[in-house]
């Protein structure tokens, strides 16, 4: 049987690592970028998820240089605004009163580094609906905590599930690692079948 190639996955989010569990990726290695991710003047969603995921990927390739490296960055956008990821309860309330009653994308830009040291880049988008919040909802949500370090003030997987009117596109996207996207990714860097 031939030798898997080595996987460095350039993140610590444990969800990142369930996710890639869901599809039987164990990475060899974690080693997350330390990275400044505020966006760039002018920067739209879309640029800002991809360029950091490739600046991840690459900071880490350069510690690992032989092995195929992923390296994702997910962020919610309303419109063409990039919502932070929230690490104190008045930034989360922020966030989920901008979003309450409306729409919004979050995007995940996901970037390979194959053995060789061709790069794959490629962004997945889901557009994602709230139904209105009411303010004690928002004031229960903050008290659960699930909010600290996620972009846009939430996490779907747990509580935030049931703010959602709608969802169109990949669930493990707005989670942080769209699976079908870097299933494909894995593979045409030759670690998957």
């Amino acid at each position: 049987m031939p030798q898997h190639p080595h996987l460095v996955l350039a993140s610590a989010s444990p969800r990142r690592r369930g996710l890639l569990a869901q599809i039987a990726v164990t990475p060899d290695a974690i080693d997350a970028a330390d990275l400044d991710e505020t966006p760039h003047r002018g920067e739209l969603p879309r640029q800002h998820a991809l360029r950091l995921a490739l600046a991840k990927a690459q900071a880490v390739r350069a510690r690992h240089p032989a092995s195929i490296v992923l390296a994702a960055d997910t962020v919610v956008a309303c419109g063409r605004r990039i919502l932070p990821k929230t690490e104190t309860p008045d930034a989360a309330r922020h966030c989920l009163e901008l979003l309450s009653g409306r729409r919004h994308q979050v995007l995940t830009g996901l970037a390979v580094i194959d053995a060789s040291g061709a790069i794959l880049q490629r962004i997945c988008l889901s557009r994602v609906a709230f139904r209105r919040l009411h303010a004690d909802e928002v004031t229960h949500y903050l008290a659960l905590g699930e909010w600290r370090g996620k972009a846009g003030g939430y996490a779907i997987q747990g509580y935030a599930d049931s703010f959602v009117r709608n969802l169109n596109g990949s669930y493990s996207n707005v989670v942080g690692l769209p699976l079908l996207e870097t299933a494909q990714m894995l593979r045409a860097a030759k670690y998957l079948i």
